[in-house]
């Protein structure tokens, strides 16, 4: 794997502890316009960007629609257009009960891509990939690509990156992070195209945009962002409710976590599902972190969400204190052992008749298993734990850890959502 030093690495900090303060301004080095007329102090305050951004996603709607869809029923954009009415809600569940129509994502005929895992056309990939060179224009077209493709899509992008860099997020940074906290090695690689992978602020400022994305991706025939996310969002949440309604004995929902919260997306729309319940949001990067805390000072919630700066893996919280614990698009990310080693934390920390939810890629994706070689090339590319992600047994996993009721969906196209039960 090529491995571009940064400025600050691993290398240059031999306890493994990222410093921000050592840290060049990797958003500067992409994006020269980026750079504030007078140069200030690095993570202080630059100008505030006032102007106005995009209409914010309707979260309020994307739990609307979950609600309604309750009973096993996935949604579908036609299903969205107004006045649908019940006689489409209907054909949606007769087409998820019978198996037909476009309703039910479909499964592809392998276990998993023939592009992973240890196939003669993933070693191919490796190949290339492993060639210094050839990488860094993978790299870069990777890049290209994702901000491309999500302002085709009416994601301003540049424009949400742009305000999150001019704002006092670095102030938040300070209070948020741990500066005690040991990286595990694997969380120190280059991945998603960004050199210090999540341990930087143009990650940060880019991931709300990012995951915007990732539910247009998801459904392409979703007439705006807010339309797919409605379906993306909304299987997702219908998908836990409902495992939590049968499995749990009647345990209510008082206590949830998002380990691995990225900048708060997924902690938000849990914390809209479950208003009453207390949220946390736990994860590795401050620099994350900070931007989802200084999201949420500027929302009214019955119950703010609580930041932690903390490993997913020993996150320090006490033994049986939640209800549900949420890991959205968290897996592909990381090696095999610390799939297993976040699985372990979350029963952990679930009390009995708890819930885990995990929403990522899914091996039988249909739509996954047909990408084009140019796209599963990227994607690898910025993906160094992907073959171990589709390679590892999820499900058993999760059994033998000692998890009741292990079932998975897909909850849309490329996307499958696991849940299952901590034992009585």
């Amino acid at each position: 794997m090529y491995v571009s030093r940064p400025y600050w690495s691993p290398l240059s900090s031999p306890d493994n502890k990222r410093n921000p303060r050592h840290q060049s301004h990797a958003a500067e080095r992409c994006w020269p316009s980026l750079r504030p007329s007078s140069e200030p102090p690095r993570h202080h305050q630059p100008k505030r960007n006032s102007s106005p951004g995009k209409r914010p996603i309707d979260m309020a709607a994307i739990l609307a629609r979950a609600g309604a869809t309750a009973g096993g029923s996935l949604l579908r954009p036609q299903d969205l257009v107004a006045g649908a009415g019940r006689r489409r809600r209907n054909a949606a569940v007769v087409a998820a009960v019978t198996g037909t129509g476009p309703a039910v994502p479909q499964e592809g005929e392998l276990e998993r891509p023939a592009w992973s895992g240890e196939t003669p056309l993933s070693r191919l990939v490796g190949a290339l990939i492993a060639f210094k060179p050839l990488y860094s224009l993978m790299k870069l077209a990777s890049r290209e690509v994702i901000i491309r493709t999500a302002e085709k899509s009416n994601i301003p992008w540049r424009e949400m990156t742009k305000k999150v860099l001019e704002s006092d997020v670095y102030q938040v940074f300070e209070r948020i992070r741990d500066p005690n906290l040991v990286y595990p090695d694997y969380y120190l690689n280059p991945f998603h195209a960004y050199d210090e992978g999540n341990l930087s602020w143009l990650a940060a400022a880019e991931a709300e945009p990012a995951t915007m994305s990732i539910a247009k991706r998801a459904i392409p025939e979703a007439t705006s962002i807010e339309e797919a996310n409605q379906i993306v969002r909304g299987n997702w949440l219908n998908a836990i409710e409902e495992h939590h309604l049968k499995y749990s004995g009647n345990c209510q929902i008082n206590d949830v976590l998002d380990i691995g919260c990225s900048v708060g997306v997924s902690t938000r729309y849990l914390a809209e599902k479950f208003p009453s319940a207390k949220v946390v949001g736990l994860d590795l990067s401050p620099y994350f972190l900070a931007v989802a805390a200084q999201k949420e000072e500027t929302l009214s919630r019955q119950n703010p969400i609580r930041w932690v700066h903390a490993n997913g893996e020993a996150t320090g919280l006490p033994s049986d204190s939640f209800d549900l614990v949420s890991l959205a698009y968290v897996c592909h990310e990381c090696p095999a052992r610390a799939i297993t080693g976040l699985v372990k934390e979350a029963f952990r920390l679930l009390r009995p008749g708890g819930t885990i939810a995990l929403t990522d890629n899914s091996p039988k994706s249909k739509v996954l298993q047909e990408l084009s070689p140019v796209l599963f090339t990227l994607m690898k590319s910025t993906e160094p734990f992907l073959d171990e992600y589709y390679m590892l047994d999820l499900e058993e996993t999760m059994r033998q850890v000692g998890f009741v009721n292990v079932h998975s969906i897909l909850t849309d196209p490329r996307h499958r959502t696991v849940t299952a039960t901590v034992p009585y």
